[in-house]
């Protein structure tokens, strides 16, 4: 049972979790540019630790046990944690970064999913935008939900009231799957905190959704089946049917005077605006 009264922060607290918000954004988006046929998931790598370095942050994935990279970088059916390296992009991947940086002792966490341009395989590109784009679409949804919710299970039914309303699969007919063993989780002096953030109806309403609340939200979807394996080197998470799998995450701050998406540059205005909700920045 999660210590309720623990988990909520005051504003200063959220104040100063707005730089590494940015500098985690910043990182992700000097990733995005790099990304084409040819780049190593390595090369990714390294230009998010330039980023991160340079702004005189550290990456928080490097403090997690066991690893020592500064993303994630998961291809096709790979979901999450995958390890970057030598693998080389190519055309029509779907790849999936996940990055954080911690700056004075508070913490940042957001992921992004980009497919590679391929003019030759159109409709394989189209299935794995379509899987991005309702994975997307979903951590929008969630966000929007936190900014009324009374508790945080209604965040994970608009994450998968999004996703039913938005499929079937291209690839499979059936509904999108849905993590399960993976979620979101509070995020402030440590990366990972406490509540857990389901991306799906659970039965307990978990915590109170009240000024003070940040949030890393992250669905994780899947074209196929669900069931999910570790791969031998122990960290990278992928579908076992082999279908694709796609990751976004957004860290989020609930306040007196509503939310505000800390590692989106506008404070999420872009994302929240079809579902009518307003980002205020942190008084």
């Amino acid at each position: 049972m999660v210590f309720r009264r623990g988990i909520y922060k005051s504003p200063a607290q959220m104040r100063a979790m707005v730089e590494p918000g940015l500098i985690t954004a910043d990182a992700l988006a000097a990733v995005r540019a790099l990304i084409a046929p040819g780049v190593t998931t390595g090369e990714l790598d390294a230009a998010a630790s330039a980023v991160i370095t340079g702004r005189g942050a550290v990456s928080n994935f490097q403090m997690v046990r066991g690893y020592r990279h500064t993303v994630c970088a998961s291809v096709n059916e790979q979901v999450v944690h995958g390890i970057p390296g030598d693998r080389v992009l190519e055309p029509g991947d779907l790849v999936s970064i996940d990055c954080g940086a911690e700056l004075r002792g508070w913490n940042g966490d957001s992921a992004i999913s980009v497919i590679v341009p391929d003019p030759d395989r159109p409709e394989l590109v189209a299935q794995r935008q379509a899987l991005s784009d309702v994975t997307r679409g979903s951590l929008w949804a969630g966000i929007a939900a936190m900014a009324s919710a009374h508790s945080l299970n209604e965040l994970g039914i608009a994450i998968q009231g999004y996703i039913e309303d938005h499929g079937p699969s291209p690839v499979t007919g059936k509904p999108y799957g849905i993590l399960r063993d993976y979620v979101g989780h509070g995020i402030g002096r440590k990366m990972h905190e406490a509540p857990s953030v389901f991306n799906y109806r659970v039965s307990d309403p978990g915590p109170d959704v009240k000024p003070g609340l940040v949030l890393a939200i992250e669905p994780m979807v899947v074209a196929g089946s669900e069931d999910t394996l570790v791969e031998d080197d122990g960290w990278t998470v992928s579908t076992v049917d082999g279908l694709d799998g796609c990751h976004w995450e957004h860290s989020v701050a609930l306040h007196e005077d509503g939310i505000w998406v800390l590692t989106a540059p506008d404070g999420g205005a872009e994302g929240l605006a079809p579902f009518g909700v307003t980002p205020v920045e942190i008084a």
